[in-house]
């Protein structure tokens, strides 16, 4: 194995940087209703109540609420069914995954002056902001085959540019073109050596390929598989004024540790096919850092009723990738060697770059009926045409931000919430709708609704959860050549408890 690691360290940025894609930039930027229990049983409609951990990060205003420190943990399962359809075919998945969901605390500082600003909080909170465990399957026959995508890779680039030297293993040609050229001609290296494409030329300078594959019916199978979390650490500062009025600040960082693997099996007895079978896989492996920070605050207009209101900055990521590909064929015609393997086992990490998504304000109305419940509602509007690849100068970002421009647009979400109190026990429920988000309807509206039994023993609580929501995505199988998507509803299921404690 060849300088396993870091082989690509020396090449020029812009041709590095095909690993990162739209979808890629889209899944940091989502926004998911996990946390304490008694906040996911309310659909985290939380802006204008506040006192509760994981209400710090939808408002950091909401830590002045509480009367006195206090702390919590939340485990959770979270269960996700994927129901795909592709051409013919229709397929069922689920992956289940069990974690810390939630943990911090609040320390609360009354001032025992006569000063109006009556306290301040200081709080830190652990909130699980994606569960990333997924897993779907995609079975159909199509009329396009994965030849197309080492097509479009290898036309325009020249042939002893994608190929390998006489007396280089396949293992060392693929490092080295790498190390030489990037991305691009290391997918045309797989298909030209692996013989899915040909030359029009047998020349070095030849630049023009066909396939080898005969038009016809394409059986196709597509594995999916993902795991991995991202993560937000709050600082929280709150004060209150008075008895009308609670602000914040929470300065945030995110972690995000993500993988995933695709599998492509493909096979065609199309007449005059000189490949008839194809294995495709590609894998890869993302760390980030980021940064975002919040303000918000919360009003009582009347002893009932109170307005919330909070803005979220853009989270500024730092990644890295790092990719692993295989690729297997199989050739009727080929009786002496049928099976053609290129397992280059070699490790493509590629240099940092940065990711920004967008900014979020959300705003909420709550009315208090006194010690026996409430109800609350919230509004928040995000724009994801906004996602930022950067540095914006470079090509290849450019051409990036543009599509996500093009294709993602402003998005709506609305969360209610209600809680009902009967002397130690607290019985919660809660909905939510979120707007599709692109401009092509590939990723559809999310509705998901919540269920919460609590019991309080004075200093001591016990919470549980119960959520599920809905939402159809078409995944795009690869981002150029083969563009065909897999239409996938998902059903997510959060099972969560937290154990909670004045200190």
């Amino acid at each position: 194995m060849k300088k396993l690691f870091a082989f690509l360290a020396g090449i020029f940025f812009v041709t590095t940087v095909s690993s990162q894609e739209i979808s890629d930039a889209l899944r940091y930027s989502l926004d998911h209703v996990n946390g304490t229990a008694r906040f996911s049983s309310m659909s985290g409609a939380f802006t204008a109540l506040g006192g509760d951990l994981s209400a710090i990060g939808v408002n950091p205003a909401s830590s002045a609420v509480f009367s006195s420190s206090y702390a919590s943990v939340t485990l959770g399962n979270m269960d996700r069914n994927n129901e795909t359809s592709f051409f013919n075919g229709r397929t069922s998945t689920s992956e289940s995954r069990f974690d810390l969901q939630q943990g911090g605390g609040v320390l609360v500082f009354n001032n025992v002056s006569d000063s109006p600003w009556k306290k301040i909080s200081v709080g830190f909170n652990y909130d699980q902001t994606g569960n990333y465990n997924d897993y779907w399957y995609a079975s159909g026959n199509n009329t396009r085959s994965i030849d197309r995508f080492f097509l479009q890779n290898a036309n325009g680039l020249r042939l002893d540019e994608i190929s390998a030297f006489e007396d280089e293993s396949l293992s060392e040609a693929y490092f080295e073109i790498g190390d030489a050229y990037g991305y691009r001609n290391q997918q045309a290296f797989l298909g030209y050596e692996s013989y899915i494409i040909d030359p029009v030329l047998d020349t070095d300078d030849n630049t023009s390929y066909i396939s080898s594959i005969s038009p016809g019916i394409f059986e196709q199978d597509y594995f999916y598989s993902s795991q991995g979390y991202s993560g937000k650490f709050a600082v929280n500062f709150a004060t209150q004024y008075q008895d009308v009025l609670y602000l914040g600040l929470n300065l945030n960082g995110h972690i995000i540790n993500y993988e995933n693997s695709t599998f492509l099996n493909e096979y065609n007895d199309n007449v005059g096919s000189f490949i008839n079978e194809i294995e495709f896989e590609n894998r890869l492996f993302t760390t980030g850092q980021g940064f975002s920070f919040q303000l918000g605050g919360i009003v009582k207009v009347t002893e009932q009723l109170r307005a919330g209101l909070s803005y979220t900055s853009p989270t500024w990521y730092t990644i890295q990738d790092e990719t692993l590909q295989y690729l297997r064929t199989y050739s009727y015609d080929n009786d002496s060697a049928p099976w053609i393997t290129i397992n280059p086992q070699v490790s493509n990490l590629y240099p940092e770059y940065k990711l920004k998504t967008p900014a979020n304000f959300t705003a909420g109305l709550a009315y208090v009926f006194g010690d026996s419940g409430l109800l609350s509602f919230d509004y928040g509007r995000k724009d994801y045409s906004k996602i930022e690849f950067r540095p914006d100068n470079d090509p290849y970002f450019q051409d990036q931000n543009a599509i996500i421009s093009d294709r993602y647009k402003a998005a709506s979400t609305y969360k209610f919430g209600g809680e009902y109190r009967i002397k130690g026990w607290s019985f919660r429920g809660g909905y939510r709708f979120e707007e599709g988000i692109s401009t092509d309807n590939s990723f559809g509206d999310l509705n998901g609704y919540s269920l919460g039994l609590g019991y309080s023993f004075g200093n001591f609580k016990l919470d549980g959860a119960f959520l599920q929501s809905k939402r159809s995505v078409a995944n795009q199988l690869y981002s150029i050549g083969l563009t065909d998507s897999a239409l996938v509803d998902i059903k997510n299921t959060l099972l969560n408890f937290t154990i909670g404690f004045s200190i």
